[in-house]
């Protein structure tokens, strides 16, 4: 573990090589778990307002969950996860031709429709940041389902903090990163 700022970061995201597959995964981390994914306060608020500019993305079953269940869900004080679709993949996931999940927020926003971004805990996966009262923990989650991003990791020799560069950026800013590619440059492998 080292520090950059007020977070404590594991160095497996400077050891540990992934890059996902989705060929290979179709998307699992979107369907499989016993959780939708962890939100901030802020992002249910974004959820409940850019809604309708998200309604056209979703598919039936996407719908008919969040109809029910609201846009996110606290399965406990202070914890906000997104609705799953009968336990399984996140109300927000639908499928391409092919089968392979994709992010209905994402899609929505790449088509101009909503400045809203996809779930920041989603952007950053592998890594889970879990705030503390006194620092940040940024750890490398491991995964069996995405076992195929490990080995196309390895073969483009891609780190983890490389995978994540845009999500990292997005959580801690600019000058958070570049100390944390320093740190990584001034490694010995």
């Amino acid at each position: 573990m080292f520090s950059i700022d007020n977070t404590l970061v594991s160095e497996a995201l400077l050891k540990e090589e992934f890059t996902c597959d989705l060929e290979r995964c179709k998307g699992a981390c979107c369907v499989e778990g016993e959780a939708g994914a962890p939100l901030s306060v802020a992002e249910t608020r974004e959820l409940k307002k850019h809604l309708p500019e998200l309604l056209p993305f979703l598919n039936e079953k996407g719908k008919a969950a969040i109809t029910a269940q609201g846009t996110h869900v606290s399965p406990k004080e202070g914890v906000y996860e997104t609705p799953l679709v009968n336990g399984a993949e996140c109300a927000y996931t639908v499928f391409d031709a092919q089968g392979k999940a994709q992010c209905s927020i994402e899609n929505a926003n790449k088509a101009g429709a909503t400045k809203m971004q996809k779930p920041i805990s989603c952007h950053l996966y592998p890594v889970r940041v879990t705030e503390y009262s006194e620092f940040t923990a940024v750890n490398y989650h491991q995964w069996n389902i995405c076992s195929p991003a490990c080995t196309l990791g390895a073969a483009l020799k891609q780190p983890v903090y490389r995978f994540t560069k845009q999500a990292l950026i997005r959580k801690f800013g600019k000058a958070w990163y570049s100390t944390l590619e320093k740190i990584a440059t001034a490694k010995p492998d």
